[in-house]
């Protein structure tokens, strides 16, 4: 911690760590059946058809997981095992949010569990829950803290339809709650269903979007404990005249996501003009560890190619990819634990995420000595 000269003399700052991470998936793996669905959308356009094929091929993912079984036969009408989704009837938004409230709360628990927590349970303080796929009341947090055994009094805060930069807002709020608090212990959760959103349409662009998307959850816990990842600072970054790139509407049939082909070269340009603030002045050569947002494989060369980095900087953004697919706010902890795992002590590291706004949403960290 350091002190901070203020109105009525020092302030003591306390230093936020991400103390540990901790992630979950459903249990199917529905990758190969949603992309043959997605395939089959375009039998009767064979160039968008084509188009789509050499998309998927270069996407960079291999695996998407979901509480949806994959279905057995692929030439049949039901898409999924469970028959939820239906070629030309499928459901409203009324039965995804119902499947969402069913599957949410199990996967949040299995994440605080693999946590580990034992005697940080009960001294928990904040629960912070970030989500766009899914709504209730009373909703995720209270589950959480039934389920999990958490203090009844600790002080929830959800943070919704922020879409895939939520996870580094909720480490920007955790900082500042233990800054403010420096004996409070708050658990983060990422978690979204993606694929509850899935749509029967031949608009590529909406059908690329929801060929990234996958179902997943990660939990941490912030503390003052300087254990695991420092949390520095933060930089917003909010690109003039792009709102439409990225959207996400509540509509009668599940939730609609547009994300526009401009987005990666938006992303490169923005990163670009305001690399000196996101680095805080700092050359690009002082950052060890690069824990990105892997949107697509497109955002994550345009991330390279804007700091030119070299092959293996996003190395574990990649792997995350490659396996998970995007998940949405969970995703960058996906990455964050996997650089936890890996042991590195003593680096620094520069964090970040992407979505609507078009925004980037930024944080400089440090892994404990």
């Amino acid at each position: 911690m350091f002190f901070a000269q203020g109105l009525f003399g020092e302030i003591d700052l306390t230093t936020a760590y991400i103390n540990r991470v901790a992630t979950a998936v459903p249990p199917f793996d529905v990758h190969d059946a949603f992309r043959r669905f997605a395939q089959s959308l375009f039998r009767g356009d064979r160039r968008n058809g084509l188009l789509f094929q050499r998309m998927a091929e270069k996407s960079g993912i291999e695996h998407r997981y979901s509480y949806l079984p994959p279905s057995n036969r692929p030439e049949s009408e039901a898409v999924d095992g469970e028959r939820f989704y239906l070629r030309g009837d499928f459901p409203d938004t009324a039965a995804r949010m119902r499947r969402f409230e069913r599957c949410a709360p199990e996967l949040a628990q299995t994440a605080v569990e693999r946590l580990e927590l034992g005697s940080d349970r009960e001294r928990i303080t904040h629960l912070l829950i970030t989500c766009c796929t899914g709504f209730s009341a009373p909703g995720l947090d209270h589950e959480v803290v039934e389920r999990c055994k958490l203090p009844t009094s600790v002080e929830r805060t959800m943070i919704g339809f922020m879409g895939c930069y939520a996870a580094i807002n909720a480490l920007k709020l955790a900082r500042h709650i233990v800054r403010s608090e420096p004996s409070a212990r708050v658990l983060i959760l990422n978690i979204e269903l993606c694929t509850l959103h899935l749509k029967e349409t031949t608009d590529l662009e909406q059908v690329l979007s929801f060929l990234l998307f996958g179902d997943g959850c990660a939990a941490c816990l912030v503390s003052a404990d300087p254990v695991g990842t420092a949390l520095d600072s933060f930089r917003a970054v909010l690109v003039p005249g792009t709102r439409e790139l990225i959207t996400w509407n509540i509509r009668d049939f599940g939730f609609d996501m547009v994300l526009s082909g401009q987005v990666p070269a938006t992303i490169h340009d923005a990163l670009q003009t305001h690399m000196d603030e996101i680095l805080a002045g700092a050359p690009v050569e002082a950052i060890d560890l690069w824990a990105v947002h892997p949107g697509g494989r497109t955002v994550l060369d345009a991330v390279e190619r804007a700091f030119g980095l070299g092959p293996q900087a996003l190395a574990a953004s990649r792997d995350v990819l490659r396996r998970y697919g995007n998940m949405s706010s969970a995703t960058v902890m996906f990455v964050i634990e996997k650089m936890l795992r890996s042991g590195a002590r003593g680096r620094s590291g520069c964090a970040m995420s992407f979505g609507p706004g078009l925004t980037a949403e930024t944080m400089l960290f440090r892994t404990a000595a």
